[in-house]
């Protein structure tokens, strides 16, 4: 019996180590899940912040995007401006593509009137001899101030003869083409602007001519003769394009009539009234100021050494 009790103690001491490796065992397996629960759990950590730095990134990418869109937008806008621009310079070339040959055969054309008025003159569709022109009466309007007993003072009169050119070129020739537009004229406003440009050729030759040579009856014979020609010159090209005798009386008459007083105030009265502008900006003509020595009296002389004998006793 006694030994039939130790076999049962063993096996059951057996039995309780067994179950004791078994315990262990799993305490051990358990161990590993949960570092592999904490291992799985960094992970996901660590996946979630690389998610995050990347959607960071993602978002700095696209922002990066739109503004390097934006500055494309931009550049293109910006080009297509600057071919519109040359578009708009390419418009007017034609205007001013004319060569110095029929420049010079076409101021030579205004001075000679035309005969033939029943069938529409032909008028040149070009701006440049007319700009030339107008830039040579600003020069010679220039040079007859200095020439004339015309006091300058303080700056110049480049702007005044400026204004007054492009002012009579650029005014009368609207003028006249709205006139025109109301009598049935068949004529542009770059024809008529063509046409009054040319016709100032006669006002440059008379006023070189006249402010260099200071006569009053020759001025009024090239005011006659050679104004009259330029301006007989434009009145039959207009006679020839209007309809109705009194739409070109009423044209005509106005155009000679503004083109041939337009040169007696640029000799007579141009020069007084741009000095009365001045006088006007800057007030009445006053002589320079001037420094004048003045003699120190004797009094004041005395004073001065009394003054210094006072000073070297008290030293």
């Amino acid at each position: 019996q006694g030994g039939g009790s130790a076999v049962i103690d063993m096996e059951n001491m057996d039995d309780t180590s067994g179950s004791s490796f078994e315990d262990m065992g799993e305490m051990h397996q358990r161990m590993k899940e949960e570092e592999e629960e904490e291992a799985e759990g960094e992970a996901g950590a660590g996946e979630e912040e690389d998610g995050e730095f990347l959607g960071m990134k993602g978002l700095r990418g696209q922002l990066g995007r739109q503004v390097a869109d934006q500055m494309w937008q931009v550049g293109k806008r910006q080009a297509s401006r600057a071919f519109s621009l040359y578009a708009n310079i390419d418009i007017l070339r034609p205007y001013f593509d004319v060569e110095p040959v029929q420049v010079r055969a076409r101021l030579l054309e205004s001075m000679i009137p035309v005969k033939m008025i029943n069938f529409p003159q032909k008028i040149a569709g070009e701006l440049y001899g007319p700009l030339m022109l107008v830039f040579t009466l600003v020069a010679i309007l220039l040079h007859g101030m200095k020439t004339s007993d015309t006091i300058i003072r303080e700056g110049t009169l480049m702007g005044t003869a400026i204004g007054t050119c492009f002012g009579y070129w650029l005014g009368v020739s609207s003028f006249m083409y709205f006139l025109a537009y109301l009598c049935n004229a068949q004529i542009t406003m770059v024809q008529m602007l063509s046409l009054l440009g040319y016709g100032l050729f006669g006002h440059c030759i008379t006023l070189f001519v006249t402010y260099n040579i200071h006569f009053h009856s020759l001025f009024y014979i090239f005011w006659l003769v050679v104004g009259g020609l330029s301006t007989l010159r434009m009145v039959a090209v207009l006679v020839s394009r209007t309809v109705g005798h009194t739409q070109r009386l009423i044209l005509c008459g106005t155009l000679a009539a503004l083109h041939m007083l337009f040169l007696l105030y640029l000799h007579f009265a141009y020069h007084k009234v741009v000095e009365g502008i001045l006088d006007t900006l800057e007030g009445p003509n006053m002589p320079p100021f001037q420094r004048v020595a003045r003699d120190i009296p004797v009094v004041s002389n005395s004073v001065l050494n009394t003054t210094a004998k006072a000073i070297a006793l008290t030293l």
